[in-house]
């Protein structure tokens, strides 16, 4: 027993026992021990009514309590949460609700106290709410209209092979559409995309950071890949450098994919990848999400009705356009000269379309690549990307490209 109910047992005892003497009046011995004469006639009549304990503390708890969650729901509520160890509050009653329509499911608050009571989850300290930032780059509407691929922060399994898992996901439904181990270069990913397109159709945009193999320093910020997904049709979407806040729906999916799948290590890649499958299967079909309303992904995809084609034909540009085939170093031919493009467009149709200004605007597919001046130096216009100010042009400047928008200028000799 603590200490301080030990001392505050033995004064009331000692009080009354004051009081039993008959030299004290009632409002001495209350100013004595510190008690208002209300405290003092409730534990007079305590010990007068012949309990053995009258000296000892009571719990205040009510004797019944009519809103009290049912022995049962309250069992199944810890079943659910042990199956799915990785659901807080709010994903056990979507899940409940969903299975059991027709029971009377408690709050989600709720539920967080008997998961507390039943020490499955811990309390955390309450995070500072941040300000919410205006989204980055195209918002998506529907399923297909954006997808997000990424490389995830690299894992090493315990016979010390680096494993690196490549993600892929739908912006709006959050559909896990792929999730591999393998290396990061064009080689490997262009066969696992080309499997998805097939199987899912082509979205009409990809998300993705600026390193390889997705986006470069080069003309437009284009790859080999990046140059496949135009002709496909598909925009590439670029963040802007070093913000991969926006891309944070793909980058939020890394962190619980890392705690249920990477929290021990495997013994192999074939372990992990086994794992980071399952994982895949939870997160399609079985965990709430959230940000749609606690359904599942695979509630809200639907496959694109744009599919993968057998073949792939050159870009179409109009009869104002004069077209060149890029060469194997980079170049093409120009007013008896070569200029520089860029060697992601190797053996690629490209058009040159002369401005007002004399510059001649380098286009692929819908993307306009840069511009070759009056002196024949193609200047390479940067990936648009959305989120960056866009750059301050000079008094009286002209307006180098009216195709797409201009964020900065690179000047590379031809």
């Amino acid at each position: 027993m603590p200490f301080k109910e030990v001392c505050r047992m033995e004064q009331r005892v000692r009080m009354l026992t004051d009081f039993d003497t008959g030299v004290f009046e009632v409002s001495e011995l209350c100013a004595r021990y510190g008690v208002s004469r209300d405290v003092f006639y409730d534990w007079r009549r305590r010990r007068e009514s012949g309990d053995v304990d009258w000296f000892m503390d009571r719990s205040h708890a009510p004797h019944s309590c009519p809103h009290r969650t049912p022995a049962a729901l309250i069992a199944q509520i810890v079943a659910v949460r042990r199956r799915f160890r990785h659901f807080g509050p709010k994903k056990v009653r979507a899940w409940l609700m969903r299975e059991h329509p027709d029971r009377p499911w408690p709050a989600a608050s709720t539920i967080g106290d008997i998961l507390k009571q039943a020490g499955l989850v811990e309390s955390q300290p309450r995070r500072r709410r941040r300000v919410p930032q205006p989204p980055g780059g195209v918002v998506a509407q529907e399923a297909n209209d954006e997808w997000a691929i990424d490389f995830k922060g690299w894992v090493r399994t315990r016979d010390g092979r680096r494993c690196d898992p490549l993600t892929l996901s739908d912006t709006v439904s959050r559909y896990l559409l792929e999730a591999r181990i393998g290396p990061i270069s064009t080689e490997w990913v262009r066969p696992v995309l080309e499997r998805t397109f097939r199987e899912y159709g082509l979205p009409r945009a990809i998300r993705s950071d600026n390193g390889p193999p997705f986006g470069s320093d080069g003309a437009g910020g284009l790859t080999r890949l990046s140059v496949w997904w135009l002709k496909l049709g598909i925009a590439p979407h670029f963040i802007p450098p070093g913000a991969p806040q926006n891309n944070g729906r793909l980058e939020r999916l890394h962190r619980t994919m890392a705690e249920q799948t990477t929290a021990q290590r495997a013994a192999t890649p074939a372990e992990l990848q086994d794992r980071i499958d399952a994982f895949r299967r939870h997160y399609n079909q079985e965990r709430p999400h959230e940000a749609i309303d606690q359904d599942q992904p695979a509630v809200r995809w639907q496959p694109s009705p744009r599919p993968m084609p057998d073949r792939l034909d050159d870009p179409v540009y109009g009869p104002d356009h004069d077209v060149r085939r890029v060469r194997q170093n980079g170049y093409i031919k120009w007013k008896g000269d070569g200029v520089f493009i860029g060697q992601a467009l190797t053996g690629e149709l490209v058009g040159v379309v002369q401005r007002d200004d004399k510059h001649h605007i380098v286009q692929f597919c819908d993307l306009a690549l840069g511009a070759i001046n009056p002196a024949g130096r193609f200047l390479r216009f940067a990936p648009i990307r959305h989120g960056l100010r866009k750059a301050q042009e000079p008094p009286n400047a002209s307006k180098v490209s009216t195709i797409n928008p201009v964020q900065s200028v690179e000047d590379h000799p031809g």
